[in-house]
């Protein structure tokens, strides 16, 4: 029976045509033995012919969508709710883009975790539906992040959860955490659409649904349950996403680029450091770090937690030179214990920053006017409080021009200017902390669009502030 259990989906496959099957244990799909009172599926209920190309396996794998076609591996699910989803998103082409250049930073490293783990790969297809690819989406039941984890699945998988980090946010922890998920419900279902339908849904819930129909003598198979509106469309939307993944063109859709070479390396830390100078080291705008790092929930990350950062591989090597030659505080934050009934407002300005911005780094609500017995983030001095509470709407990345044409004729006209031969290594950050002066300076007497630097140029240093 066991040797039937794994005969049975590789026919069905075969016969519904996806040509990414690598073996016969990742395309377990489906039950052999019906449970009480089940009838076996026809194909015709599950299998749609139109949807997928032939893959040519003999070459490798043009770029990352290529790879996620090659792995299709979950029978084709042909109902009307499916067709109308594909409609839908062949419809709305510029959102599929929208959806599709986000997960361009995080397929690579999906699509090879669950290869490693010889899954199927429309499962890289998933978060498609449950965030839109957006690893800070946050939903009305309180489910965060790419794979949309509550709560209390999040804990049960290790994801810490805490005032300071939310892991469910995070790009690497929570894809491990939802393939385990996953792979825990197929073993438990014996079926990817049940599994996928338990992942929205709840195993609980979906095996009760099961239990009903099989009282009543009747199928229990996905498509024989009764199930709420956002479950019956789940599994619909994901054969639609697959529909236009494994075929662009029949539906008009452009997908963007995206190599079959991993996008992004890890860096540990052991130091507390701000997270705005954490994407300055990296020269990378602040919301493209927080996209890699959405996990952080405050200005600041902690050494103690030892935190991997997530930067693209080709800033790897920037992030340690410019932190290598930074000299000045990594952390310009500190905690502060507040005892219950403590004015918001005095503890603002003690720390030198106003009270609207000690409610938002700390999440404090409107109506709360004094302090709980709570942890609160301040600056760790007046003038570095002062400093970077006025950053919030300043550029956040150093290759960002000055706002307005008045501040780049300031920093051309700036006094005492003098030259800088450019030598290898230099970065403009590194510059900018030597010379006392900002990186939009540099670029403006420049006349600088990016921050890359061309060894033996000669740069024009505003200000008085050389440091040796």
């Amino acid at each position: 029976m066991n040797l039937l259990r794994r005969l049975l989906p590789l026919l069905l496959v075969a016969l519904a045509g996806c040509a990414g099957v690598q073996n016969k244990d990742q395309v377990d799909l489906s039950r052999a033995e019906p449970l009480p009172g089940e009838r076996t599926p026809t194909l015709e209920r599950y299998v749609a012919t139109d949807t997928s190309r032939t893959v040519d396996l003999t070459r490798p794998a043009a770029d990352a969508w290529d790879r996620i076609r090659r792995g299709f591996a979950i029978p084709n699910l042909d109902t009307e709710l499916s067709r109308q989803w594909t409609e839908y998103y062949a419809a709305h082409p510029d959102s599929v883009q929208r959806m599709a250049e986000r997960a361009g930073k995080y397929l690579y490293y999906i699509v090879d975790e669950i290869n490693r783990r010889g899954l199927p790969t429309e499962l890289a297809l998933l978060p498609f539906v449950e965030s839109a690819y957006d690893p800070e989406a946050y939903s009305r039941a309180k489910a965060a992040g790419l794979w949309q984890f509550i709560p209390s699945t999040g804990t049960h998988f290790k994801l810490t959860q805490d005032w300071w980090r939310d892991q469910r946010r995070d790009p690497i922890a929570s894809t491990n955490a939802a393939l385990d998920y996953l792979e825990y419900l197929f073993e438990m279902q014996g079926d990817w659409y049940l599994a996928l339908a338990s992942y929205n849904w709840g195993e609980g819930s979906v095996q009760r649904a099961m239990a009903r129909n099989a009282g009543q003598n009747l199928p229990t198979d996905y498509l024989s349950l009764t199930l709420p509106d956002e479950t019956r469309n789940y599994v619909p939307k994901l054969q639609a996403i697959k529909n236009i993944v494994a075929n662009p063109a029949k539906y008009a859709v452009a997908l963007p680029p995206v190599d079959n070479t991993p996008y992004f390396a890890t860096v540990k830390k052991k130091r507390d450091i701000d997270i705005e100078l954490a994407a300055r080291l990296a020269e990378m705008p602040l919301e493209e770090f927080r996209a890699l790092n959405p996990s952080f929930n405050r200005p600041i990350i902690l050494g103690r937690h030892e935190p991997t950062l997530i930067l693209p591989r080709d800033k790897i090597e920037v992030f340690n030179a410019n932190l290598q030659a930074y000299k000045g505080e990594l952390a310009t934050w500190k905690v502060y214990e507040a005892k219950r009934g403590e004015s918001l407002a005095k503890i603002a300005k003690q720390h030198g920053l106003s009270e609207a911005r000690l409610r938002q780094i700390n999440d404090i609500p409107r109506k709360q006017r004094t302090a709980m017995t709570q942890t609160l983030l301040v600056p760790g001095n007046v003038g570095a409080g002062v400093q970077l509470a006025s950053l919030q709407d300043a550029p956040s990345m150093p290759a960002q021009q000055p706002r307005t044409a008045a501040a780049a004729r300031a920093a051309r006209s700036s006094p005492n200017v003098r030259t800088h031969t450019v030598r290898a290594g230099d970065t403009l950050f590194a510059l900018a902390r030597r010379y006392g002066t900002s990186v939009d300076a540099l670029q403006a007497l420049n006349n600088l669009k990016s921050t890359r630097l061309k060894v033996g140029a000669t740069l024009r240093v505003p200000g008085t502030g050389v440091r040796g």
